[in-house]
Protein backbone atom coordinates (compact mmCIF):
# COMPACT_ATOMS: atom_id res chain seq x y z
CA UNK A 1 0.00 0.00 0.00
CA UNK A 2 1.58 3.33 -1.00
CA UNK A 3 2.26 5.77 1.79
CA UNK A 4 -0.12 8.69 1.98
CA UNK A 5 0.41 11.91 3.91
CA UNK A 6 -1.25 12.04 7.34
CA UNK A 7 -4.59 13.81 7.62
CA UNK A 8 -3.16 15.90 10.46
CA UNK A 9 0.63 16.39 10.19
CA UNK A 10 0.70 18.18 13.56
CA UNK A 11 -1.00 15.25 15.32
CA UNK A 12 1.25 12.75 13.53
CA UNK A 13 4.37 14.64 14.64
CA UNK A 14 3.20 14.98 18.28
CA UNK A 15 2.25 11.31 18.61
CA UNK A 16 5.50 10.18 17.00
CA UNK A 17 7.53 12.22 19.49
CA UNK A 18 5.43 10.77 22.33
CA UNK A 19 6.08 7.18 21.24
CA UNK A 20 9.81 7.88 20.63
CA UNK A 21 10.18 9.42 24.08
CA UNK A 22 8.42 6.53 25.79
CA UNK A 23 10.56 4.00 23.88
CA UNK A 24 13.71 5.80 25.09
CA UNK A 25 12.38 5.84 28.66
CA UNK A 26 11.44 2.13 28.62
CA UNK A 27 14.67 1.07 26.89
CA UNK A 28 16.72 2.63 29.66
CA UNK A 29 14.65 0.73 32.21
CA UNK A 30 15.15 -2.55 30.35
CA UNK A 31 18.89 -1.91 30.11
CA UNK A 32 18.84 -1.44 33.88
CA UNK A 33 17.52 -4.95 34.42
CA UNK A 34 13.71 -4.63 34.11
CA UNK A 35 11.94 -7.55 32.46
CA UNK A 36 8.75 -7.99 30.49
CA UNK A 37 6.44 -10.84 31.52
CA UNK A 38 5.68 -13.41 28.86
CA UNK A 39 2.98 -15.94 28.11
CA UNK A 40 3.90 -19.28 26.59
CA UNK A 41 1.60 -19.88 23.65
CA UNK A 42 1.30 -23.28 21.96
CA UNK A 43 0.49 -23.48 18.25
CA UNK A 44 -0.46 -27.05 17.40
CA UNK A 45 0.47 -28.39 14.01
CA UNK A 46 0.01 -31.76 12.40
CA UNK A 47 2.41 -33.63 14.71
CA UNK A 48 1.90 -34.96 18.24
CA UNK A 49 3.63 -31.95 19.80
CA UNK A 50 2.96 -28.31 19.18
CA UNK A 51 5.18 -25.33 18.52
CA UNK A 52 5.69 -23.04 21.52
CA UNK A 53 6.47 -19.35 21.37
CA UNK A 54 6.88 -16.58 23.90
CA UNK A 55 4.31 -13.77 23.81
CA UNK A 56 5.52 -10.67 25.63
CA UNK A 57 2.81 -8.87 27.64
CA UNK A 58 3.61 -5.42 26.23
CA UNK A 59 0.25 -3.89 27.12
CA UNK A 60 0.48 -4.93 30.76
CA UNK A 61 4.10 -3.71 30.96
CA UNK A 62 3.08 -0.27 29.68
CA UNK A 63 -0.04 -0.13 31.90
CA UNK A 64 2.02 -0.53 35.08
CA UNK A 65 4.15 2.48 34.03
CA UNK A 66 1.27 4.56 32.67
CA UNK A 67 1.40 7.34 35.26
CA UNK A 68 5.11 7.94 34.68
CA UNK A 69 4.87 7.83 30.89
CA UNK A 70 1.84 10.10 30.75
CA UNK A 71 3.59 12.69 32.91
CA UNK A 72 6.35 13.18 30.33
CA UNK A 73 6.50 16.50 28.48
CA UNK A 74 6.02 14.79 25.12
CA UNK A 75 2.84 13.19 26.50
CA UNK A 76 1.53 16.62 27.53
CA UNK A 77 2.17 17.95 24.01
CA UNK A 78 0.54 14.86 22.45
CA UNK A 79 -2.56 15.37 24.60
CA UNK A 80 -2.76 19.02 23.51
CA UNK A 81 -2.55 17.96 19.85
CA UNK A 82 -5.33 15.41 20.36
CA UNK A 83 -7.61 18.01 21.94
CA UNK A 84 -7.22 20.26 18.89
CA UNK A 85 -8.82 17.57 16.69
CA UNK A 86 -12.65 17.54 16.87
CA UNK A 87 -12.68 13.92 15.65
CA UNK A 88 -11.14 12.71 18.90
CA UNK A 89 -14.20 13.83 20.88
CA UNK A 90 -16.36 10.88 19.84
CA UNK A 91 -13.67 8.37 20.80
CA UNK A 92 -13.02 10.08 24.13
CA UNK A 93 -16.72 10.17 25.04
CA UNK A 94 -16.85 6.38 24.88
CA UNK A 95 -14.30 6.07 27.67
CA UNK A 96 -15.83 8.57 30.11
CA UNK A 97 -17.66 5.79 31.98
CA UNK A 98 -14.26 4.43 33.11
CA UNK A 99 -12.16 7.57 33.49
CA UNK A 100 -12.47 10.76 35.49
CA UNK A 101 -12.23 13.32 32.70
CA UNK A 102 -12.00 13.72 28.95
CA UNK A 103 -8.26 14.37 29.26
CA UNK A 104 -7.80 11.11 31.11
CA UNK A 105 -9.94 9.32 28.51
CA UNK A 106 -7.76 10.68 25.71
CA UNK A 107 -4.57 9.66 27.50
CA UNK A 108 -5.69 6.14 28.37
CA UNK A 109 -8.06 5.56 25.47
CA UNK A 110 -5.78 6.77 22.65
CA UNK A 111 -2.19 7.50 23.76
CA UNK A 112 -1.51 4.31 25.72
CA UNK A 113 -3.18 1.95 23.20
CA UNK A 114 -1.17 3.58 20.39
CA UNK A 115 2.04 3.10 22.34
CA UNK A 116 1.14 -0.54 23.03
CA UNK A 117 0.37 -1.18 19.35
CA UNK A 118 3.76 0.19 18.32
CA UNK A 119 5.53 -1.73 21.09
CA UNK A 120 3.93 -5.04 20.16
CA UNK A 121 5.16 -4.59 16.58
CA UNK A 122 8.76 -4.10 17.71
CA UNK A 123 11.31 -6.34 19.41
CA UNK A 124 11.97 -5.31 23.01
CA UNK A 125 11.14 -1.68 22.22
CA UNK A 126 13.67 -1.42 19.40
CA UNK A 127 12.17 1.52 17.52
CA UNK A 128 10.74 0.96 14.03
CA UNK A 129 9.35 3.77 11.86
CA UNK A 130 7.31 1.22 9.93
CA UNK A 131 5.68 -0.08 13.13
CA UNK A 132 4.70 3.43 14.18
CA UNK A 133 3.29 4.26 10.74
CA UNK A 134 1.14 1.12 10.76
CA UNK A 135 -0.23 1.86 14.23
CA UNK A 136 -0.78 5.54 13.46
CA UNK A 137 -2.56 4.78 10.17
CA UNK A 138 -4.98 2.49 12.01
CA UNK A 139 -5.65 5.22 14.58
CA UNK A 140 -6.10 7.83 11.86
CA UNK A 141 -8.60 5.64 10.04
CA UNK A 142 -10.52 5.34 13.27
CA UNK A 143 -10.48 9.09 13.87
CA UNK A 144 -10.76 10.56 10.38
CA UNK A 145 -12.66 7.92 8.43
CA UNK A 146 -15.53 8.98 6.22
CA UNK A 147 -17.99 8.13 9.01
CA UNK A 148 -18.02 6.26 12.28
CA UNK A 149 -20.13 3.12 12.42
CA UNK A 150 -22.10 3.36 15.67
CA UNK A 151 -24.32 0.66 17.16
CA UNK A 152 -26.28 0.61 20.41
CA UNK A 153 -27.97 -2.59 21.61
CA UNK A 154 -30.49 -2.84 24.46
CA UNK A 155 -32.24 -6.03 25.63
CA UNK A 156 -36.03 -6.12 25.31
CA UNK A 157 -38.37 -7.68 27.85
CA UNK A 158 -42.02 -8.60 27.39
CA UNK A 159 -41.96 -8.81 23.59
CA UNK A 160 -41.83 -11.74 21.17
CA UNK A 161 -41.45 -11.78 17.39
CA UNK A 162 -40.69 -14.32 14.72
CA UNK A 163 -38.89 -11.93 12.37
CA UNK A 164 -36.80 -8.79 12.64
CA UNK A 165 -38.62 -5.47 12.19
CA UNK A 166 -37.22 -2.19 10.92
CA UNK A 167 -38.69 0.76 12.80
CA UNK A 168 -36.76 3.26 10.71
CA UNK A 169 -33.98 5.79 11.36
CA UNK A 170 -31.51 2.91 11.78
CA UNK A 171 -33.56 1.32 14.57
CA UNK A 172 -34.78 -2.27 14.52
CA UNK A 173 -36.11 -5.09 16.70
CA UNK A 174 -34.33 -8.41 16.19
CA UNK A 175 -33.22 -11.57 17.97
CA UNK A 176 -30.14 -11.26 20.18
CA UNK A 177 -26.76 -12.53 18.94
CA UNK A 178 -24.37 -14.44 21.23
CA UNK A 179 -21.90 -12.27 23.10
CA UNK A 180 -23.15 -8.83 22.06
CA UNK A 181 -24.58 -8.08 25.53
CA UNK A 182 -21.72 -9.59 27.54
CA UNK A 183 -20.61 -6.15 28.74
CA UNK A 184 -24.09 -5.51 30.18
CA UNK A 185 -24.12 -8.93 31.84
CA UNK A 186 -20.72 -8.34 33.43
CA UNK A 187 -21.89 -4.96 34.76
CA UNK A 188 -25.12 -6.46 36.13
CA UNK A 189 -27.41 -4.31 33.96
CA UNK A 190 -29.15 -7.04 32.00
CA UNK A 191 -32.66 -8.36 32.73
CA UNK A 192 -33.00 -11.50 34.83
CA UNK A 193 -33.19 -14.68 32.71
CA UNK A 194 -32.53 -12.76 29.51
CA UNK A 195 -31.93 -15.24 26.70
CA UNK A 196 -33.74 -18.03 28.53
CA UNK A 197 -37.35 -16.92 28.87
CA UNK A 198 -39.50 -16.86 25.71
CA UNK A 199 -40.24 -13.13 26.04
CA UNK A 200 -36.60 -12.20 26.70
CA UNK A 201 -34.94 -13.10 23.40
CA UNK A 202 -35.08 -9.81 21.49
CA UNK A 203 -32.95 -6.69 21.40
CA UNK A 204 -33.49 -3.15 20.21
CA UNK A 205 -30.63 -2.11 17.94
CA UNK A 206 -29.70 1.37 16.75
CA UNK A 207 -27.21 1.48 13.87
CA UNK A 208 -26.06 4.73 12.30
CA UNK A 209 -23.07 6.24 10.54
CA UNK A 210 -22.06 9.54 12.08
CA UNK A 211 -19.55 12.32 11.45
CA UNK A 212 -20.32 13.99 14.76
CA UNK A 213 -17.69 14.43 17.46
CA UNK A 214 -20.11 13.39 20.21
CA UNK A 215 -21.91 10.05 20.53
CA UNK A 216 -25.62 9.79 19.71
CA UNK A 217 -28.08 10.05 22.61
CA UNK A 218 -28.73 6.32 22.72
CA UNK A 219 -30.85 6.37 25.94
CA UNK A 220 -33.23 8.92 24.38
CA UNK A 221 -33.46 6.94 21.14
CA UNK A 222 -34.18 3.70 23.00
CA UNK A 223 -36.80 5.47 25.14
CA UNK A 224 -38.55 6.78 22.03
CA UNK A 225 -38.58 3.31 20.46
CA UNK A 226 -39.98 1.70 23.63
CA UNK A 227 -42.69 4.37 23.89
CA UNK A 228 -43.61 3.66 20.28
CA UNK A 229 -43.85 -0.08 20.87
CA UNK A 230 -45.95 0.38 24.01
CA UNK A 231 -48.29 2.65 22.09
CA UNK A 232 -48.75 0.53 18.98
CA UNK A 233 -48.66 -3.04 20.35
CA UNK A 234 -50.34 -2.88 23.76
CA UNK A 235 -48.64 -5.00 26.38
CA UNK A 236 -46.08 -4.89 29.15
CA UNK A 237 -42.65 -4.37 27.63
CA UNK A 238 -39.42 -2.59 28.56
CA UNK A 239 -35.80 -2.19 27.43
CA UNK A 240 -32.49 -2.12 29.24
CA UNK A 241 -31.49 -1.26 31.87
CA UNK A 242 -28.13 -1.31 30.08
CA UNK A 243 -27.25 -0.22 26.54
CA UNK A 244 -24.06 -1.70 25.03
CA UNK A 245 -22.43 0.62 22.48
CA UNK A 246 -20.03 -0.28 19.68
CA UNK A 247 -17.96 2.12 17.58
CA UNK A 248 -16.35 0.94 14.36
CA UNK A 249 -16.77 -2.67 15.43
CA UNK A 250 -15.18 -2.23 18.88
CA UNK A 251 -16.82 -2.11 22.29
CA UNK A 252 -17.35 1.59 22.95
CA UNK A 253 -19.26 2.06 26.18
CA UNK A 254 -22.08 1.04 28.45
CA UNK A 255 -24.93 3.38 29.36
CA UNK A 256 -28.20 3.05 31.22
CA UNK A 257 -31.68 3.95 30.07
CA UNK A 258 -34.19 5.92 32.12
CA UNK A 259 -36.37 4.34 34.77
CA UNK A 260 -39.59 4.61 32.74
CA UNK A 261 -37.97 2.83 29.80
CA UNK A 262 -36.54 -0.05 31.85
CA UNK A 263 -39.57 -0.65 34.11
CA UNK A 264 -42.22 -3.15 33.14
CA UNK A 265 -45.77 -1.76 33.20
CA UNK A 266 -48.53 -3.95 34.54
CA UNK A 267 -49.86 -6.41 32.00
CA UNK A 268 -48.82 -9.40 29.92
CA UNK A 269 -46.09 -9.88 27.29
CA UNK A 270 -47.11 -9.03 23.75
CA UNK A 271 -46.19 -10.06 20.21
CA UNK A 272 -44.88 -7.95 17.35
CA UNK A 273 -46.37 -9.06 14.02
CA UNK A 274 -46.15 -7.70 10.49
CA UNK A 275 -49.25 -5.50 10.74
CA UNK A 276 -48.34 -3.90 14.06
CA UNK A 277 -44.73 -3.66 12.94
CA UNK A 278 -45.69 -1.46 9.99
CA UNK A 279 -47.75 0.85 12.21
CA UNK A 280 -44.96 0.97 14.80
CA UNK A 281 -42.49 1.96 12.09
CA UNK A 282 -44.71 4.79 10.88
CA UNK A 283 -45.31 6.09 14.42
CA UNK A 284 -41.60 5.86 15.28
CA UNK A 285 -40.57 7.82 12.20
CA UNK A 286 -43.15 10.48 13.00
CA UNK A 287 -41.93 10.79 16.58
CA UNK A 288 -38.32 10.94 15.40
CA UNK A 289 -39.04 14.05 13.31
CA UNK A 290 -39.12 17.66 14.48
CA UNK A 291 -41.01 18.17 17.76
CA UNK A 292 -43.54 20.68 16.39
CA UNK A 293 -46.54 19.67 18.54
CA UNK A 294 -45.68 19.97 22.25
CA UNK A 295 -49.25 19.22 23.35
CA UNK A 296 -49.18 15.88 21.54
CA UNK A 297 -45.85 14.99 23.14
CA UNK A 298 -47.22 15.97 26.54
CA UNK A 299 -50.25 13.73 25.99
CA UNK A 300 -47.96 10.82 25.10
CA UNK A 301 -45.85 11.37 28.22
CA UNK A 302 -48.90 11.49 30.50
CA UNK A 303 -50.33 8.36 28.89
CA UNK A 304 -47.08 6.40 29.32
CA UNK A 305 -46.62 7.49 32.94
CA UNK A 306 -50.17 6.37 33.72
CA UNK A 307 -49.27 2.82 32.67
CA UNK A 308 -47.24 2.44 35.86
CA UNK A 309 -50.10 3.39 38.22
CA UNK A 310 -53.34 1.82 39.31
CA UNK A 311 -56.68 3.15 40.49
CA UNK A 312 -57.26 6.92 40.82
CA UNK A 313 -53.69 7.87 39.84
CA UNK A 314 -53.95 5.87 36.63
CA UNK A 315 -57.37 7.32 35.80
CA UNK A 316 -56.19 10.88 36.44
CA UNK A 317 -53.13 10.43 34.21
CA UNK A 318 -55.21 9.00 31.37
CA UNK A 319 -57.83 11.75 31.68
CA UNK A 320 -55.12 14.43 31.51
CA UNK A 321 -53.64 12.72 28.44
CA UNK A 322 -57.06 12.67 26.76
CA UNK A 323 -57.67 16.38 27.44
CA UNK A 324 -54.17 17.30 26.29
CA UNK A 325 -54.65 15.30 23.10
CA UNK A 326 -58.13 16.35 21.92
CA UNK A 327 -59.53 18.83 24.42
CA UNK A 328 -58.09 22.00 22.96
CA UNK A 329 -59.87 24.96 24.58
CA UNK A 330 -63.02 22.91 25.13
CA UNK A 331 -62.13 20.56 27.97
CA UNK A 332 -62.61 16.91 28.84
CA UNK A 333 -66.11 16.38 27.43
CA UNK A 334 -65.12 17.68 24.03
CA UNK A 335 -62.03 15.47 24.11
CA UNK A 336 -64.17 12.41 24.90
CA UNK A 337 -66.58 13.13 22.05
CA UNK A 338 -63.78 13.73 19.57
CA UNK A 339 -62.01 10.52 20.62
CA UNK A 340 -65.18 8.46 20.17
CA UNK A 341 -65.68 10.00 16.72
CA UNK A 342 -62.05 9.32 15.83
CA UNK A 343 -62.02 5.64 16.81
CA UNK A 344 -65.64 4.61 16.19
CA UNK A 345 -66.81 3.97 12.64
CA UNK A 346 -70.59 4.06 13.14
CA UNK A 347 -72.89 6.16 15.37
CA UNK A 348 -73.73 3.09 17.50
CA UNK A 349 -70.06 2.22 17.95
CA UNK A 350 -69.20 5.82 18.83
CA UNK A 351 -71.96 5.92 21.44
CA UNK A 352 -70.64 2.72 23.00
CA UNK A 353 -67.06 4.00 23.06
CA UNK A 354 -68.20 7.29 24.55
CA UNK A 355 -69.56 5.43 27.60
CA UNK A 356 -66.06 4.23 28.49
CA UNK A 357 -64.60 7.67 27.97
CA UNK A 358 -67.32 9.28 30.10
CA UNK A 359 -66.38 6.97 32.98
CA UNK A 360 -62.80 8.14 32.56
CA UNK A 361 -63.78 11.81 32.41
CA UNK A 362 -66.08 11.60 35.45
CA UNK A 363 -63.42 9.89 37.56
CA UNK A 364 -65.10 6.49 37.81
CA UNK A 365 -61.86 4.70 36.97
CA UNK A 366 -59.87 4.16 33.78
CA UNK A 367 -61.78 1.16 32.41
CA UNK A 368 -60.34 -1.15 29.77
CA UNK A 369 -62.53 0.26 27.00
CA UNK A 370 -61.66 3.88 27.75
CA UNK A 371 -57.94 3.06 27.89
CA UNK A 372 -58.05 1.31 24.52
CA UNK A 373 -59.92 4.20 22.88
CA UNK A 374 -57.34 6.66 24.20
CA UNK A 375 -54.44 4.51 22.97
CA UNK A 376 -55.90 4.22 19.49
CA UNK A 377 -56.67 7.95 19.43
CA UNK A 378 -53.04 8.70 20.30
CA UNK A 379 -51.83 6.47 17.46
CA UNK A 380 -54.20 8.19 15.03
CA UNK A 381 -53.10 11.65 16.17
CA UNK A 382 -49.42 10.80 15.72
CA UNK A 383 -50.07 9.47 12.22
CA UNK A 384 -52.13 12.52 11.22
CA UNK A 385 -50.48 15.32 9.26
CA UNK A 386 -51.96 17.97 11.58
CA UNK A 387 -53.63 17.44 14.94
CA UNK A 388 -55.44 20.77 14.57
CA UNK A 389 -56.95 19.76 11.23
CA UNK A 390 -57.80 16.37 12.68
CA UNK A 391 -59.76 18.00 15.52
CA UNK A 392 -61.62 20.26 13.05
CA UNK A 393 -62.56 17.22 10.96
CA UNK A 394 -63.84 15.41 14.06
CA UNK A 395 -65.97 18.43 15.01
CA UNK A 396 -67.54 18.45 11.56
CA UNK A 397 -68.18 14.73 11.85
CA UNK A 398 -69.99 15.23 15.16
CA UNK A 399 -72.04 18.06 13.64
CA UNK A 400 -72.97 15.96 10.63
CA UNK A 401 -71.24 18.29 8.17
CA UNK A 402 -70.53 16.38 4.92
CA UNK A 403 -66.87 16.00 4.07
CA UNK A 404 -67.23 17.96 0.84
CA UNK A 405 -68.97 20.84 2.59
CA UNK A 406 -66.42 20.87 5.38
CA UNK A 407 -63.64 21.16 2.83
CA UNK A 408 -65.14 24.31 1.31
CA UNK A 409 -66.87 25.87 4.32
CA UNK A 410 -64.42 26.72 7.11
CA UNK A 411 -67.20 28.36 9.17
CA UNK A 412 -68.51 25.07 10.58
CA UNK A 413 -69.57 25.41 14.20
CA UNK A 414 -66.89 24.45 16.75
CA UNK A 415 -67.60 21.54 19.06
CA UNK A 416 -68.12 23.85 22.05
CA UNK A 417 -71.29 25.28 20.47
CA UNK A 418 -72.66 21.78 19.98
CA UNK A 419 -72.03 21.04 23.64
CA UNK A 420 -73.71 24.25 24.74
CA UNK A 421 -76.75 23.42 22.64
CA UNK A 422 -77.23 19.95 24.15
Amino acid sequence: MPNRPPSSPELHHALRLFCLGCFFDISRELDGGASIEVDIVEHRGGGPSGLFEYDEKIGAFIATRADRLLAREDAVRALAALKLEPATGLVAQGHLERYESEDDALRRGILLPLLADVGEDCQRFDWSDAAFERAYRELETRLFGNAHHYRAIAPLVGLTARDAFELGCGTRVRHANPGELDAAAEAGVIPLDFGREYDRQLVLEIEIYTHDSTPPDAPAMVARAVSTLRLTIPGALAAGPGIVEYLDGHLYGLRKVGDITSRLPTGEPTRLDQFRGRIAGEVFRRLSGPADDPELLEALDRWELALFHQGPLRAEGLREALVQLLGGDDGAWAAAMRASALVGETPDERAQLLEGLVSLVEGNGPGAQGEEVLRRALVAAVRADSRGELMATLDNTLLGVPAAAAATDRRALPIRELLLAT
